[in-house]
């Protein structure tokens, strides 16, 4: 009779292992809050306690492929410094074919013309080249152009309407715009990439 509640009480043990091990497994199947183990959550074995998720851990070094974007987005910003007397410019120059010209011929001293109370032009050293550009352009007052059949740089201080062969390269701070418009006549110009 010992003996058999013996045997007894060994296999209702064992049947309850067995159906806890059954719960354990259909709470683990159904999305219970039972958390696997190891690697299959992403963990090292033993890692954390009581069963609550671990906070990510920062990242270790910066992304660098957002940082190589914005330094392709600044490398695209193209500026030059324009000299005039005791003043100096800035303007953006568009990153097109004829702006690269331009850059490539700086630094050069320019004698500017006055023309009409809207303009200063003046010879560059080399034509810019017209691939990709329109047949001409209406330039607003700002604008940095160049006026292919003259081979001219143009700082436009005033409004310019539509010509043909007018390019425009680019856009004059607006300190430099009231500046020209302020400065009768002809003038002399200093044009170097900014540094």
């Amino acid at each position: 009779m010992t003996a058999y509640r013996a045997l007894r009480g060994a296999a209702a043990a064992l049947l309850a292992v067995a159906v806890l091990a059954g719960c354990s497994r259909a709470t683990e199947d159904d999305g219970g809050t039972e958390q696997p183990s190891g690697d299959a959550a992403g963990q090292e074995p033993g890692s954390g306690t009581s069963g609550t998720p671990e906070p990510e851990p920062e990242p270790r070094r910066p992304d660098r492929s957002r940082g190589a974007k914005a330094q392709n987005d600044q490398e695209a910003v193209m500026q030059i410094q324009i000299r005039v007397g005791g003043e100096t410019f800035t303007a953006t120059v568009d990153d097109s074919r004829a702006g690269r010209d331009l850059l490539a011929q700086l630094p050069q001293t320019i004698e500017m013309s006055d023309h009409g109370g809207v303009e200063k032009t003046g010879p560059l050293l080399s034509p810019l080249s017209l691939d990709g550009q329109p047949v001409g352009a209406d330039p607003d007052a700002g604008d940095l152009g160049y006026y292919a059949p003259g081979n001219d740089l143009v700082l436009y201080y005033g409004d310019q309407s539509y010509y043909d062969g007018i390019v425009v390269l680019g856009r004059l701070d607006d300190r430099a715009t009231t500046r020209l418009a302020e400065i009768e006549g002809d003038i002399t110009a200093t044009v170097t990439d900014a540094p």
